[in-house]
């Protein structure tokens, strides 16, 4: 039984997906944080000058 769990990596596909969204999505969310006061300031220039 130990030798047909070590050879089944089928799920091991779907766990390194989702750690690579998961490690993509922190990454937006820490620049979106970091940037988004300058951001939020370009949008209100562009506004005003509208």
């Amino acid at each position: 039984m130990l030798k047909r769990l070590a050879r089944d990596e089928s799920g091991q596909g779907l766990v390194e997906y989702a750690l690579i969204v998961f490690l993509i999505a922190v990454v937006v969310i820490a620049i979106l944080l970091l940037l988004g006061p300058q951001i939020a300031g370009i949008f209100n220039s562009i506004y005003a000058t509208i």
